[in-house]
């Protein structure tokens, strides 16, 4: 795929391949570091705010390697007429003509590197005519078309360290403030239909609240309504203008609005900037097919004559390997597949739908522990056995949904995604997997042994700020062969008693990271009960580990 234009020089082209290389590597080695500002977020806004995923050096979630698990391509559909890249540009509304140091580093940085403008609009391919129907339908400028471009670079498994998911990057508390649902099963802020319907209107609202302008509207979305009012308000009392360009935003806004435009100056005018977009047909890539309940995803793959990863990637939303019990029951597939997969649908006994196992109950069961020990929910077990309640009898049978297919087959699930990413060895590091106990919390754990709370957080596909549960499984990547445990009394060489007298506003844990122990093991050491408060003056017993003494 082209990019400049065919008559520039070997000496040119052999340059410009070492300036982008050279942008790569730099760019690589900054991902490590960079930490996503958080807003200053104002309680009393209306929504809280979103987070981009994109850098401060320009939006490099690919050249980082965010995405970790097999790409589908999409297929290709045949272009005539006018493609998608001029119904675009005929939507265009915000002013594309406004140039300054801001915009011109953007862009620059994209016509650096076409390899990600190349991968960016291949993923687009997918989810492109929706987005511009929907934007369309709502009026807003089209250039909303593009966001997606800097929030995710339309990745729907993109995973921020702000905890926004999704190709329109929400947070799980303005996810759920615009309706979508998020559970075991399914995240809407991944899903494109209502993700796409979801951000439409929360960017709508923030143009109404800024009196229909749509560049505090975008800063807005990415810092918080909060923060850009305040801003404001703060220029008015200098008796400064209020336009996004003179406002003091955080860093990661004042960024963003120009990587936006810059990606519209160059979707309005490639030739001018040397760059070649590959052509998008004018014409729905997918269609929604209902299925009328829960279904396996390698089977909808199978009925429908396309490739599971396919079906994952047009299915986001769904995190496991079916389609949800509670729905949505429906699912994306190409265009072209959809007739084909309505009609075996119809014809397809409702028992096929998922394979089953039966399972005899046990004196002790209950439905919520056989629905975590088979990755089920307790709603699925019940609609499956025609259960009025949640009591079961021991000795009687239940019929438990299971994959269809192999582990191997559903890769893209959010477990195999998971394990995909724990299993990504960086060099001359040793893996240790690690059971979180009670009073745990990634910086204490990464303290414990030696490695950045930010680093362990991205290998597990969590934010820094992500709460942990008890027995959830870690993978750390050492830097050296032996393991650093919790203290304890079986090394007495490394550990010392400790009396410890309980001040005003301690809490076990409170006391369990100023010590790096846990609050497990305090409770144990001194025979409390973890629901009572502590008093002051109460004398606790520990064993600190010297090495990470406070």
């Amino acid at each position: 795929m082209a990019f400049y234009s065919p008559d520039v020089s070997n000496l040119f082209t052999v340059m410009k391949k070492i300036l982008a290389t050279i942008s790569v590597i730099l760019i690589v080695q900054g991902c490590a570091s960079r930490a996503p500002s958080i807003s200053d977020y104002d309680p009393l806004d209306e929504f809280g705010p979103m987070l981009a995923a994109a850098s401060e050096e320009g939006n490099i979630a690919l050249l980082c390697g965010d995405t970790d698990w097999p790409e589908a391509r999409p297929e290709s559909l045949p272009v005539t007429g006018s493609d998608l890249w001029q119904r675009l540009r005929s939507g265009f509304s915000l002013n594309l003509d406004i140039d300054n140091a801001r915009i011109t580093a953007e862009r620059n940085w994209l016509i650096r590197n076409p390899q990600y403008i190349e991968r960016v609009t291949t993923r687009a391919q997918r989810y492109l005519y929706h987005i511009v129907e929907r934007a369309e339908a709502k009026q807003v400028p089209l250039e909303m078309a593009l966001l997606p471009v800097v929030e995710s670079a339309f990745d729907p498994f993109a995973y921020s360290h702000g905890r926004a998911s999704g190709p329109w990057q929400f947070i799980p508390s303005t996810g759920k403030a615009f309706g979508l649902h998020q559970d075991y099963w399914y995240d809407g802020r991944r899903d494109i239909l209502s993700s796409t319907d979801a951000a439409l209107e929360y960017l709508s609202r923030l143009a109404k609240r800024f009196d229909g302008d749509w560049e505090l509207a975008l800063a807005a979305y990415n810092s918080g309504g909060g923060t850009v009012s305040k801003a404001i308000r703060r220029n008015q009392q200098q008796q400064r203008p209020t336009d996004y360009w003179n406002l003091q935003l955080p860093k990661e806004t004042r960024a963003y609005v120009p990587k936006l435009i810059a990606i519209s100056q160059i979707v309005r005018d490639p030739e001018r900037y040397g760059v070649t977009l590959q052509p998008i047909a004018n014409a729905p890539y997918f269609a929604v097919v209902d299925t009328g309940g829960q279904l396996d995803l390698q089977l909808a793959a199978d009925m429908s004559g396309t490739d599971v990863k396919e079906i994952y990637y047009l299915n986001a939303g769904y995190s496991r390997w079916s389609t949800p019990p509670a729905g949505p029951h429906r699912l994306l597939v190409p265009y072209s597949r959809a007739s084909e997969l309505e009609q075996k649908l119809a014809s397809l006994p409702a028992e096929q739908r998922l394979r089953w196992q039966q399972y005899t109950i046990a004196s002790g069961d209950t439905l919520g522990g056989i629905a975590k020990r088979f990755n089920t929910t307790i709603d699925a077990l019940r609609q499956s056995n025609n259960l009025r309640s949640n009591i079961i009898v021991a000795g009687r049978q239940l019929l438990i949904p299971q994959p269809a297919a192999s582990a191997d087959a559903y890769r893209l699930s959010a477990d195999n995604r998971l394990e995909a990413k724990q299993n990504q060895a960086p060099a001359g590091r040793s893996k240790i997997e690690y059971r979180v106990q009670s009073g745990d919390s990634l910086w204490t754990i990464s303290r414990r042994h030696n490695v950045g709370t930010k680093e362990l957080a991205k290998w597990n596909g969590m934010a820094p700020g992500d709460t942990l549960s008890v027995g959830r499984k870690l993978v750390i990547w050492s830097k050296s062969n032996t393991t650093v445990t919790a203290p304890s009394v079986d090394r007495p060489e490394m550990v010392r008693r400790v009396n410890y007298s309980v001040r005003r506003g301690d809490s076990l844990h409170r006391i369990a990271n100023r010590f790096n122990v846990s609050v497990g093991q305090i409770a144990s050491w001194n025979k409390l009960n973890t629901s009572r408060y502590l008093r002051p003056g109460q004398q606790l017993t520990l064993y600190v580990d010297v090495r990470y003494a406070p």
